[in-house]
């Protein structure tokens, strides 16, 4: 079983967060972790495609918010290109159903309060023809000031790999289900 991790980071939280579900995926088959810029061209062979980037103003990234967190990332500065808006709305539709999650990684506290880009990830990954295997997830950075500010909270990473783990397991299912002739 094929599973792709795409996306956009600024700061390196979420590319931190990418490569650890990664890690949870792995004992459940292959797995390519990819930065949302380089990302290929999808193929039927991905069962499990899950997609994160940072919550900006309440959702996913725009052009201006990107331009922002470079100025502040200076050489952290992750991705460089297209941001997980764009690179949903060029997804290709799809011949059969595929199975697909969404994380993001936004300021601890309140979800209301901060928003989140999984959510519109999830909308985005729906309306392109995937179904979604568990509801978004968001993994939390300390802000937005003080010493943890921009920095992964402690056990995110470990959580982050146990869901990818969870990933796996329903995506392997998912697969199972599809290949029994009815």
């Amino acid at each position: 079983m094929r599973m792709l991790v795409v996306y956009e980071s600024m700061f390196g939280n979420t590319e931190a967060i990418a490569k650890a579900i990664a890690e949870g995926l792995k004992v459940h088959g292959d797995v390519e972790v990819v930065e949302i810029g380089a990302a290929p061209n999808l193929g039927s062979d991905v069962a499990l495609l899950v997609v994160g980037g940072p919550t900006h103003a309440h959702g996913m990234s725009t052009p201006d918010s990107r331009a922002d967190a470079a100025r502040r990332a200076g050489d952290r500065l992750v991705s460089h290109g297209v941001g997980a808006r764009e690179w949903l709305h060029g997804l290709p539709p799809l011949s059969a159903t595929a199975a697909a999650a969404s994380f993001d990684t936004r300021i601890h506290g309140p979800g209301f309060l901060w928003g989140s880009a999984a959510k519109a990830m999830a909308k985005e990954l729906e309306a392109a023809g995937y179904l979604l295997v568990v509801p978004p997830e968001s993994f939390l950075v300390g802000g937005p000031t003080g010493s943890q500010f921009d920095r992964l909270l402690d056990g995110e990473l470990d959580r982050a790999r146990r869901w990818g783990d969870t990933l796996g397991k329903l995506a392997a299912e998912a697969e199972t289900k599809r290949a029994v002739p009815v």
